[in-house]
């Protein structure tokens, strides 16, 4: 893959080959040891009785190298800044996947690769809405906040703690320049701060959709505890970037930082038009700088090449006194479909101005893509629970989804999964697959969903231990409406054969019961619109007795939203289910929930995927 660059005046005008085949729209842009106390993070809280897990099940890899961070729930568009938060001489990690919160991964080991630990979802409790900047604003010598205030401004946090403690607290809903207006940012942009020209004032950088820079800079003399600023120029340098896709450019963000220890700030930039990072280098000084050089293609001994929309963010990751970057790719106008996986790289600087990409997973995790969908079940008849988790699309392959099958090689109180690859099946996009033995041999078949409107029956013709999965019959049930088919097999009128109920695109769920037996299914529609419930979209079911009466529960994923738990207030013959408004536990958008006894401490456990395409673990601690 090569890319040809042209300028025109000082427009760049880039066109990459091979590289546009497939278009799909962003959602972004269509959107040492450990110090116990000393940084404010939510951690593992506890929410309706359910305990956040990260790392408490060991699952490997196809290689059996463990992953770091197995239940993170994968990572889709992640925006990184380094950052030494607690004061201890290395650089923490933060991470934004989701508007309003920011993950923090505190650095405990000195490799760059292994050394970070996740410690909370959204640091310090913070919104942060689209973008985050930590920057010494206040010139006391500890960070302070930036972040987006809904809608399109600057909010500042001030950090009243210290280096070592931080303590943020909202000092200025946005920032405004000297004549008290505010500052507006698109919000599809992350701009940055720096000291460009080292007279001691900070420097404020806002990308445009037009491919231009604005700069403000800190006035002096401010006796408000809220630093302003002055416009300086709305054409940085005269940078202006066009790229050949897209009539002007796009969102965009920037990172600003000397990476080739000359004395003054250089400034990378990445957007959603950008299949890379560009460089505009400073050949000037850091009293008079200068960035009037062409932009090139980042680094220069082997530029990245990536889908689009790409934030760097630099430091010194690996402590031999150059500057590193950690790339997040958010995913622009080259297919970004092709890194919802591969989207964090690592790229380490070994000589000057040579830089080799170490990974592009930084942050290891159970991950399939996006919009994954769990499923549990005993597959190899050893008396534990296997994995099996679908995506919506393959990254690599963008003509099918796939699932993947983990197996539990630990027992039914101490789980251990192992990635043992996707399986063969193909065709179809939003696999939803539901295990049971509907046929009373012995085996578990399966009811596969899909995002049309039918749901496919395979019986197992292997055995308990052996499984093959033989297609039955391709539509055993076909929606009245809707798309996007998710199974879920209970008995929910206790008459000793399994039920079939069906979530789909529009929110409500269909009702099919078992009319045949248990060795022979027959499903019949009794309702498309069961107990009238819609949740707004993309609904979910799935079901356990949630408190222990002797009848099933139902809890319902969607796409927006935590997920609602309606209690069976009738009986295991007869249900009635009614919304618990008290239930609430945190699960990503697109939630998919499944309910399993993980543990074998007599509950049942809840994992979700969702839009990131990875895992969450929430672990009952109800008793």
């Amino acid at each position: 893959m090569r890319a040809m660059v042209w300028w025109v005046g000082r427009r760049m005008r880039v066109q990459w080959v091979n590289v546009l085949t497939g278009f799909v729209c962003a959602a972004m842009a269509c959107a040492a040891s450990t110090r116990s106390g000393q940084v404010p993070v939510a951690g593992e809280g506890t929410e309706s009785g359910f305990t956040r897990r990260v790392t408490s099940i060991v699952v490997r890899d196809s290689s059996g190298q463990p992953f770091g961070h197995p239940f993170l729930g994968g990572l889709n568009i992640p925006r990184p800044q380094l950052v030494d938060i607690d004061g201890d001489g290395d650089l923490d990690l933060f991470i934004q996947e989701y508007s309003g919160s920011v993950m923090f991964f505190e650095r405990v080991s000195p490799s760059p690769e292994t050394g970070f630990v996740w410690r909370t979802d959204k640091f310090a409790d913070l919104d942060v809405a689209e973008w985050y900047r930590f920057v010494d604003l206040d010139h006391d010598g500890d960070f302070d906040l930036l972040a987006e205030s809904p809608f399109s401004y600057i909010r500042y946090y001030r950090n009243e703690g210290t280096p070592f403690q931080p303590r943020f607290v909202l000092a200025a809903d946005t920032l405004r320049d000297v004549s008290g207006e505010p500052i507006f940012s698109d919000r599809q942009n992350i701009p940055n701060v720096a000291d460009i020209d080292c007279d001691g004032l900070l420097d404020l950088f806002i990308g445009r959709l037009t491919g231009t820079v604005m700069r403000y800079e800190e006035t002096e003399g401010n006796t408000t505890g809220i630093p302003e600023f002055r416009l300086i120029t709305d054409r940085f340098e005269d940078i202006e970037i066009v790229a050949q896709v897209g009539s002007l450019h796009g969102a965009n963000t920037m990172d600003m930082a000397d990476y080739d220890g000359d004395g003054d700030v250089d400034l990378f930039w990445g957007d959603f038009f950008e299949p890379g990072v560009l460089l505009i280098e400073n050949t000037g000084t850091c009293a008079s700088p200068s960035m009037r050089g062409d932009p090139t293609a980042f680094p220069a001994n082997d530029p990245l090449v990536t889908s689009g929309y790409n934030a760097p963010a630099l430091g010194d990751i690996d402590g031999d006194g150059d500057q590193d970057m950690v790339v997040g790719v958010l995913g622009g106008a080259y297919n970004p479909n092709s890194t919802t996986i591969d989207n964090l790289y690592l790229l380490e600087q070994t000589a000057p101005d040579e830089f080799v990409s170490r990974t592009s997973r930084l942050i290891t995790t159970i991950d399939v893509g996006s919009e994954s969908f769990p499923a549990f079940a005993d597959l190899d008849g050893d008396g534990d629970f296997d994995l099996i988790l679908s995506n919506k699309i393959e990254q690599l392959d963008q003509s099918t989804a796939r699932m993947y099958y983990f197996e539990n090689v630990g027992n039914m109180t101490q789980p251990e999964f192992v990635w043992r690859g996707p399986w063969e099946y193909s065709g179809y996009y939003h696999f939803a697959p539901a295990f049971a033995d509907l046929d009373g041999d012995g085996d578990l078949d399966m009811i596969l969903g899909n995002w049309r409107d039918e749901l496919a029956y395979y019986r197992n013709e292997g055995t308990p231990a052996t499984h093959d999965f033989v297609l039955v019959d391709s539509a055993i049930v076909k929606l009245t409406r809707g798309s996007n088919a998710t199974p879920a097999l209970v008995d929910i009128d206790g008459d000793g054969d399994l039920d079939l109920f069906v979530g789909e695109s529009s929110g409500t769920i269909n009702f099919y019961r078992n009319v045949g037996s248990s060795t022979e299914p027959v499903f019949e529609l009794v309702s498309d619109r069961f107990d009238e419930i819609d949740i707004g979209r993309r609904s979910v079911p799935t079901f356990t007795d949630i408190d222990s009466d002797g009848d099933y529960d139902m809890i319902v994923g969607r796409e927006v939203g935590a997920p609602l738990l309606y209690r069976n207030q009738g009986s295991a013959t007869d249900p009635a289910f009614v919304v618990d408004s008290s239930f609430s536990v945190s699960l990503p958008p697109f939630s998919t929930p499944a309910w399993v006894d993980i543990d074998g401490d007599g509950d049942d456990d809840l994992f979700s995927g969702g839009i990131a395409g990875g895992l969450v673990l929430l672990e009952n601690r109800r008793r």
